[in-house]
């Protein structure tokens, strides 16, 4: 059976790839972690003989033979032929990262993958690891016979459950021939997801694997319409082998996408008539006292809910994302013409229409862009889950011992936060193992636990996504860090002597800066950590951090749940309306202009014995202010641990506004972060929080008048 792939076909099979990578490399961890489980055995085995079995049929022959490997090794663990030692943990990730490489061979990122040196060491460990149980870090394996492929040879279905068809004569005949020979006769039903994409080579990859065990005599539908992918939720075969039904049902649930197997052995008609009579006794006593737990088994077989689901393209939800954005301006720009038709006519009928019409309009506009919104999300899973095995090789790089802690996988992110994340989460984490958890002697020494702790989360707050990281190490030390930016030249000493304990751990997010001793290639606390705040901070996130010597530090990172709409505080300057991420905003003040004192060139006030300094929105944008005497409205703005208030004409309140680019002709103007429409179609821009905080001359104002006053 020969097969064309597509282009469609091919990214299926690197999803379906990916997927099964990860639930390896998951297992893995848990095997080193927790022991060689019959479970976690059994996850792996399936894993890898699902890619053997697709990169087969794709004609990936490299990974279908190191598959093959990996595949003959869980075998034998899973039959307790062999244990599980750490030196078999470490080949099994190296043949991990073997896959992986070979998958980006597949896509062009790689070429000339040799898989045989790992071959060799997966071939060395079933030849060291045979006949007994080693030590290890991953612990023994179970006694022989305590791992089991499958639930129980009852797990097959029970007979009559199926109704095979009657046979042929023929084909009666092909199958007493065969049981002459040993072999058993089994109607095996097969269920196939509705989504699949690649029915034809489902079905396929399916004779395949069975043909590997027996011979398939006849299908339902016939093997050419199951070639070209004509049938609905499964098909049926009937499979002459040597092997039990419970053996030949766990084989086929380990291909992917198969949601259900049913088998049943079949007899010829001869045989089946002299089993009547039993049957029926059988029949009727089932009649009396209900069902065997047997008739039970098509539920224990697997059968899956079914889950509708369609595959669709990023750029189309992106594209659905700008017209949602076009439809909540024209909700805004209606709901403001209903206000100034109700002002000019008052009630009457065809203003409550109108204001039916815009309610109704709203409400259906809110549904749909959180319909939209949800379908662009995903969960922090996608990246997480490639963090633990990064956490695990670190720590066996520089003799530590590490307890990795996820939770709120579940967390759902929009994707383009998502793409973001992941280098910032990387550095935080490279960080505490290197320069944040102890060796395990010092570790032991100091009345801690010999592996150290670092719990990551994500969780939903107040309509925001947070993120912690924790870990339970030597924290920070304000007075090594004060002496390093001494050392380095970033403060004179009479400086650092008058900064505050907050301003030097600050510090650290300083480009360059670094409290470690010695230059490697994983970095110590400081080295990326303005990396890290800059990324976040570009994608309207704050990254803020407690630290404690001797017990650790937590890093927490807030997140928006979307990049193209946001709640936003309106003001005016001049005749220009301007937006505030409100994100940004710390509050609202009324400042008198008695209150204000100059520092050098930067206006400040005093802030519940704060100094906050001050910019002029007016002077930013060379606007003209038309605010009257009086008290000036100040918006405060944060980021991080530095605050700005800025000087405004006028509060209007909080928006729901769409983000949209300034496109490439204005490019990108300083202070300014996008630009949103307005209810009367005209534009207002949005404001850059960071750029202003950052605003030169600014801290160093602050800090001076800090040290006067």
């Amino acid at each position: 059976m020969r097969v064309v792939f597509s282009s469609e076909e091919v990214a299926v099979f690197m999803e379906e790839l990916e997927e099964k990578l990860q639930v390896i490399s998951d297992n893995l961890l848990l095997m080193e972690r927790e022991g060689a489980s019959p479970e976690v055995i059994q996850e792996i085995f399936r894993a890898a003989h699902t890619i053997k079995g697709s990169s087969a049929i794709m004609g990936y022959e490299k990974m279908s033979t190191l598959t093959h490997e990996i595949e003959n090794l869980f075998d034998r663990l899973r039959r307790g032929e062999m244990g599980v030692t750490g030196e078999m943990v470490d080949v099994l990730f190296n043949a991990l990262d073997t896959l992986k490489a070979l998958k980006d061979e597949i896509t062009g990122q790689a070429e000339g993958v040799d898989i045989e040196p790992v071959m060799e060491r997966l071939r060395w460990c079933q030849e060291a690891c045979s006949g007994g149980a080693p030590a290890g870090r991953a612990g023994a394996a179970e006694a022989p016979g305590a791992v089991s492929p499958s639930p129980a040879p009852a797990a097959a279905a029970a007979p009559g459950a199926l109704q095979p068809p009657v046979l042929e004569e023929a084909v009666e005949e092909v199958v007493r021939e065969a049981e002459v020979r040993g072999f058993a006769a089994y109607w095996v039903d097969i269920g196939i997801d509705r989504d699949c994409q690649m029915k034809g080579v489902r079905a396929f990859l399916i004779f395949e694997t069975l043909q590997q065990i027996g011979e398939i005599i006849k299908s339902e539908p016939p093997a050419e319409d199951l070639q070209e992918g004509r049938y609905d939720a499964g098909f049926s075969l009937l499979l002459l082998t040597k092997e039990d039904a419970w053996q030949v049902r766990d084989l086929v649930l380990s291909i992917a996408e198969v949601t259900a197997v049913e088998v049943q052995p079949v007899r010829p008609r001869a045989e089946e008539r002299a089993e009547e009579r039993t049957a029926a006794r059988t029949a009727a006593v089932e009649k009396r006292e209900g069902p065997t737990p047997a008739k039970e088994a098509p539920a224990a077989a697997g059968r899956m809910s079914e889950v509708k689901t369609v595959r669709v393209d990023v750029q189309k939800l992106d594209t659905l994302m700008n017209l949602v954005g076009e439809l909540v301006i024209d909700r805004t720009r209606l709901d403001r013409f209903v206000e100034v038709f109700e002002s000019r006519y008052g009630s009457g009928e065809l203003v409550e229409s109108l204001v039916e019409i815009s309610s109704h309009l709203g409400h259906v506009t809110n549904a749909l862009q959180e319909e939209i919104m949800k379908a662009r999300m995903l969960p922090v899973a996608h990246i997480f889950n490639r963090l633990p095995r990064m956490v695990r090789d670190l720590a066996h790089k520089m003799g530590k011992e590490v307890e990795f802690i996820i939770e709120g996988k579940e967390t759902e992110l929009d994707r383009n936060v998502i793409e973001v994340i992941g280098d910032p989460l990387i550095h935080l984490l490279r960080n505490a193992i290197d320069h944040g958890i102890e060796p395990p002697e010092e570790r032991v020494r100091l009345g801690k636990p010999r592996a150290g702790r670092i719990v990551l989360k994500a969780a939903y707050v107040e309509g925001q996504i947070v993120i912690t990281l924790s870990d339970d190490g030597r924290g920070m030390d304000a007075e090594k860090i004060r002496q390093r930016a001494v050392a380095r030249g970033m403060m004179t000493p009479e400086q650092a002597a008058r900064a505050t304990e907050r301003e030097i751990l600050e510090l650290i997010f300083t480009p360059g800066f670094s409290t470690a001793e010695v230059v490697s290639d994983v970095s110590g606390r400081g080295v990326g950590m303005d990396i890290v705040r800059n990324q976040i901070e570009q994608i309207n996130g704050s990254v803020e951090f407690t630290t404690v010597p001797g017990k650790g530090t937590t890093f927490t990172i807030k997140l928006p749940l979307t990049l193209a709409i946001i709640r936003a505080l309106m003001v005016t300057l001049g005749d220009q309306v301007y937006a505030f991420p409100l994100i940004n905003v710390v509050e609202t003040l009324a400042v008198r202009p008695e209150e204000i004192r100059r520092v050098r060139h930067v206006e400040v006030i005093v802030l519940r014995g704060q100094v906050l300094p001050l910019l002029r929105l007016a002077n930013l944008f060379n606007e003209k202010s038309k605010a009257e005497g009086g008290k000036l409205s100040v918006v405060v703005l944060g980021v991080g641990e530095k605050k700005v208030g800025v000087v405004v004409d006028q509060l209007l309140g909080e928006q729901e506004v769409v983000i949209k680019s300034l496109g490439s002709y204005l490019g990108q103007v300083p202070g300014l972060s996008g630009a949103t429409i307005l209810g009367d179609g005209s534009v207002a821009l949005i404001v850059d929080a960071r750029s202003l905080v950052k605003e030169a001359g600014v801290e160093e104002a602050a800090q001076e008048l800090s040290r006067a006053s």
